[in-house]
């Protein structure tokens, strides 16, 4: 019996706009997110004029979700309520747990190219409140397997014996980097019961069995229900972003930054930052 994830559907995404003015494309988001649960959205960066990032994210609240920013080239400048402030790198990887709520601003540098993506992770119910967290994680503390056919970096998660540097107590996810050589196969066992889905950003590739057609640059694929991916790579290679989560299959009340499970908690949360009491102390969060 063939175990192997099909591919379910194929995203392009649709051209957006988001923060002051930056242009993105934005792969999947809330109307499609109960198909990636308990992954929300996914946006990509990919340009090398600055007048379509420059005026970047100003501040702008988050709460009960993860946000992860993963920079493949060019660079940004984070400061956060928590009093975190430095700047992301081609390579580097912000992870940062929302939680009760955390308010930051992400701004784009000018560069000859800025390219990345930007995911955000749902936090269970009993974890919107947690306290917040931010980990800036260097490209030098992203660990890699290489073999004859492949290099996989491991940002969350674990592959081959090696564990990412984000402990992802919060939210169970697996975030890998896979770079595939030329007309080489990749294989990947999952879990079942888990949503996987693979993001392009290099290249292009089958990503099942079947080979009917290639999955190009900035297109997502969803996979079925199954116990492996297998992937053969064209003759440019392909690289790709494997995302793959426990679906939480809880209601979720969202409205633009802040993700919460129920209409009230929602409201609570904007009028909290109506009235300056959004930022909690460590002891109000649970």
């Amino acid at each position: 019996m063939d175990l192997t994830r099909k591919i379910k559907s194929v995203y392009k995404g649709r051209q957006s706009m988001d923060g002051a003015g930056v242009k993105l494309t934005r792969i999947f988001g809330y109307l499609e997110s109960p198909d990636f649960d308990p992954f929300l959205l996914l946006d990509y960066f990919d340009s090398k004029d600055s007048a379509d990032y420059i005026k970047g994210f100003p501040w702008h609240p988050h709460r009960g979700i993860v946000t992860v920013t993963y920079l493949i080239s060019g660079s940004i400048e984070h400061e956060d309520s928590l009093g975190n402030r430095g700047i992301i790198n081609g390579g580097d990887c912000q992870w940062m747990t929302a939680g009760s709520g955390i308010v930051h601003k992400e701004m784009m540098m000018e560069s000859n190219h800025l390219m990345g993506v930007q995911l955000w992770i749902n936090l269970p119910a009993e974890k919107k409140m947690v306290w917040p967290a931010y980990n800036n994680i260097k490209k030098s503390e992203i660990k890699s397997v290489e073999t004859d056919k492949a290099v996989v970096k491991i940002i969350s998660g674990s592959y081959g014996g090696v564990t990412g540097p984000v402990e992802s107590i919060e939210a169970d996810t697996t975030l890998l980097d896979v770079e595939i050589k030329p007309y080489e196969d990749f294989g990947y066992k999952t879990d079942p019961d888990l949503n996987v889905s693979v993001f392009v950003i290099g290249g292009k590739g089958f990503f099942d069995n079947e080979r009917n057609d290639f999955v190009c640059n900035g297109t997502l694929a969803h996979f079925e229900e199954g116990e492996s991916i297998e992937v053969t790579a064209s003759s440019e290679g392909v690289r790709f972003l494997l995302l793959s989560g426990m679906p939480l299959k809880e209601k979720i009340a969202w409205r633009g930054p802040i993700v919460m499970n129920s209409k009230d908690e929602l409201e609570k949360a904007f009028e909290e930052l109506d009235m300056g009491t959004f930022v909690k102390n460590k002891d109000e969060s649970i």
